[in-house]
């Protein structure tokens, strides 16, 4: 368990260099829209303009090129990887989880485009790969679980998404915790519209292209 204050900011040095350095090599990496590159290199337009409007896999798969928005989703999961790796390989283990953090703001909020990103789902599968591979293990059981029972992502991810923060503050490490628990939040945040019509009964389901 770390011995660091909260966020501490999660440095063993306390350089502020050091954060800066974290939230700005992860916020590029995670900022990178994968999504709207490949569809539009796959001459499918403007991945903004169909669906939910969102950049990231499940409304890529909205196109009907499931191959496509396969590609988006463990691209946009690396991402989230290489940020936490290339942090902790060069500043050590809390500079990789404010990496891993700053990966999933700058996907859901890329500069280039106009900070509208996606809901950050697959690359906070890949910060937890790259932080705690168990927690990633806990998300993508209850995610098909829950998938295939409902054959609804939204519900997944946000069932798998609460599962994870009981799961970190079970694991007991407190700062790690603490970050999957912010990204949690966002998640949750960034799904309000799908609670809303998962009420009402509404919601479509995997591969809908409404």
């Amino acid at each position: 368990m770390s011995s660091l204050p909260p966020l501490a900011l999660l440095t063993d040095d306390g350089s502020w260099l050091t954060v800066v350095a974290s939230l700005v090599l992860g916020y590029l990496l995670g900022s990178i829209p994968f999504g709207l590159l490949l569809t539009q290199a796959a001459g499918l337009g403007d991945i903004r303009s169909i669906g939910s409007g969102n950049i990231g896999a499940t409304n890529v798969l909205r196109t009907g090129n499931k191959k496509l928005a396969a590609a988006t989703l463990l691209l946009d999961a690396t991402k989230g990887a290489v940020a936490v790796v290339i942090a902790r390989y060069a500043l050590g283990e809390g500079p990789a989880m404010l990496a891993g953090l700053a990966a999933f703001l700058g996907h859901i909020y890329p500069v280039w485009l106009g900070f509208k990103g996606g809901k950050g789902v697959a690359t906070y599968l890949g910060v937890l790969i790259a932080l705690a591979w168990q927690l990633a293990l806990v998300f993508a059981v209850l995610w098909l679980i829950v998938a295939k029972l409902s054959r609804i992502s939204s519900l997944a991810a946000l069932v798998a998404t609460i599962g994870v923060v009981v799961a970190s503050w079970l694991w007991g490490d407190r700062d790690l915790a603490l970050v999957t628990s912010i990204m949690s939040a966002i998640i949750v945040v960034k799904h309000r519209a799908n609670i809303g019509r998962l009420i009402s009964g509404e919601e479509p389901t995997i591969g809908s292209k409404t």
